[in-house]
């Protein structure tokens, strides 16, 4: 079987990298790259997602956020996998990043192979697939870190907020109202244990939650 492969990150080096990879893999066919998740989103609409069996994503893009485009796949098209490859390696990025539909994790400093059998796994329907440095990853602990509780939507606002973007600009990103926004500010607050801005990047830090 022929893994047909979308690429979406913004760096056209990175880009290039991934498909000078997988061109070398006799199973895998890079059929599209993107450089933000608007254009990913596209391009799965013109085609109906019919060409493409995973998505190999970046998480930190401009536009439309790699989470967005993340849930976004997993409602549309169940049948579409996500590999999340990412310079990021915080356990709560990680486990937002499987709840909102990834079917695996694979970190930036991975050695090659290693995203090319993650490829195959989650291609093979596999999931929970995590590369070795993150493999410990679980979101079952004796007592659960609060932002485990925010659900995906809220865990994206977190993000925009405590990546230095304002209530409006957050809410641009994400296709939502400021007032929305607002309110999930409101209820990730009262969910971290928090009052004020200072306090939600603190705690993001502690937990290395932000992307920024």
């Amino acid at each position: 079987m022929t893994i047909s492969v979308m690429l979406v990150d913004d760096h056209a080096v990175v880009r290039s990298g991934y498909r000078r990879l997988l061109e070398l893999e006799p199973d895998c066919l890079v059929v599209a790259e993107c450089a933000d998740g608007d254009a990913a989103w596209a391009v799965l609409q013109q085609r109906q997602a019919s060409q493409v069996d995973v998505v190999v994503l970046d998480l930190s893009m401009p536009g439309r956020s790699g989470f967005e485009l993340l849930r976004r796949i997993a409602q549309r098209w169940p049948d579409v996998r996500t590999l999340v490859f990412s310079m990021h390696d915080s356990p709560a990025l990680v486990l937002q990043a499987i709840k909102a539909g990834a079917a695996g994790f694979v970190t930036k400093s991975s050695q090659p192979e290693l995203l090319v059998a993650a490829l195959r796994r989650v291609a093979a329907g596999q999931v929970g697939v995590l590369s070795p440095d993150i493999a410990g990853v679980s979101g079952a602990t004796a007592a659960p870190a609060p932002h485990l509780a925010l659900s995906s939507r809220e865990f994206q606002v977190l993000l925009g907020l405590v990546g230095g973007d304002t209530i409006d600009a957050v809410a641009e990103r994400l296709f939502l109202s400021a007032k929305t926004v607002s309110n999930h500010q409101t209820q990730i607050r009262h969910k971290l244990g928090v009052s004020t801005g200072v306090e939600l990047l603190h705690y993001a830090k502690l937990h290395g939650i932000a992307m920024s």
